[in-house]
């Protein structure tokens, strides 16, 4: 049996890429996994299950895992994600700075390992061979699923899509320096000046630690600029329905362990304009995305100028997206349930 780690899950308020992993994993693995939370984990778990955790974990919070973990009454596995805290600990959660290196060396306890990207998988070992770690466990990568829930692949150019007034960007992420969203809102300023009009729909609730300054941007921007929306809660449904409205959506985040958002834009046959970050890069590499050199301004502001108003562009990224193929959950969920016997 799968003892599926939800000791965290419960207490999520929001749609972090970490939750949509453990929510979309868990319906996936459906009869297959059974949820446990520690420490009652430690009660239920037999020689013959594996405890798989998708979360992040230190023994501060979870007394008695580490030993756990050296003794492992039952296998263990789990699903890693990045060491974004750890490369930029001046713009992250201080909770989740101080958490980060004790979770990736208790990572090295465990039986079996997935990274959610090849960029991750090498972080996470560079980690390892730094701390000289000498028998770590084996590290795969697990493709992230592409689909939204209830929302089959587009098969044609969305008919969502805006015919008139002017074209829509839409980028999901909290808002913090690490989403890098103060590069769109230059770029599109800068668009907006050689009088070039668009929309731009910012989804994600702000973070309360670094959020600030650009949400208070974000609102200045507003007064002279009514095609600037900030949306800080969507549910799937309304999310999905405005990206696929969108003529493009956009990523300029520094960091990504995988980047979700990417993936469910080329889902909906909607073209990606995208940051050249290690993760970014790798799930643009099979077409629909315009990936643009580093925290480049005049990349960004070709890049968004071509994909709103070079028709011939456009479709060819919006038909790369439509024929390339993408990762399923239920496929992650599959690859997990045949690994883990």
């Amino acid at each position: 049996m799968i003892l599926f780690d939800t000791t965290a899950a419960e207490s999520w308020r929001h749609a972090s890429g970490l939750a949509r992993v453990s929510r979309r994993l868990r319906t996936e693995l459906g009869g297959a996994a059974r949820d446990a939370r520690w420490p009652g984990m430690r009660a239920v778990a037999g020689a013959a299950d594996w405890v798989l955790t998708p979360e992040l974990f230190s023994e501060t919070e979870r007394p008695g895992f580490a030993d756990f973990l050296k003794r492992r009454p039952c296998r263990c596995a789990a699903v890693y994600h990045d060491a974004i805290p750890i490369k930029f600990p001046g713009i992250t959660w201080p909770r989740s700075v101080e958490r980060h290196p004790g979770y990736m060396k208790l990572l090295a306890r465990f039986d079996r390992v997935w990274a959610v990207s090849a960029a991750s998988r090498r972080e996470l070992l560079g980690f390892w061979k730094w701390q000289e770690i000498a028998e770590p466990p084996p590290v795969d990568v697990l493709p992230l699923g592409a689909d939204w829930e209830g929302h089959a692949r587009a098969s044609a150019p969305s008919a969502g899509a805006r015919a008139s007034g002017p074209p829509r960007l839409v980028s999901v992420g909290i808002l913090e320096p690490r989403k890098n969203q103060e590069m769109l809102l230059d770029a599109c300023e800068a668009l907006r000046r050689e009088g070039l009009e668009m929309e731009l729909h910012l989804v994600g609730r702000v973070n309360p630690h670094f959020g600030g300054p650009i949400a208070r941007r974000v609102a200045a921007m507003q007064e002279r600029w009514p095609g600037l929306k900030h949306h800080t809660h969507m549910d799937d449904a309304a999310l999905a329905d405005l990206v696929g409205t969108a003529r493009a959506t956009a990523l300029a985040s520094i960091a990504e362990g995988c980047g979700l958002p990417l993936l469910e834009s080329l889902w909906m046959g909607i073209p990606c304009v995208c940051s050249d970050v290690a993760s970014l890069a790798e799930n643009a590499a099979g077409g629909g995305c315009a990936v643009v050199p580093g925290n480049d301004l005049e990349g960004w502001k070709a890049a968004l100028r071509r994909v709103l108003t070079d028709d011939a562009f456009h479709g060819r990224l919006t038909a790369e997206a439509l024929s390339r193929p993408l990762p399923t959950w239920a496929a992650a969920a599959r690859l997990l349930r045949e690994a883990l016997v």
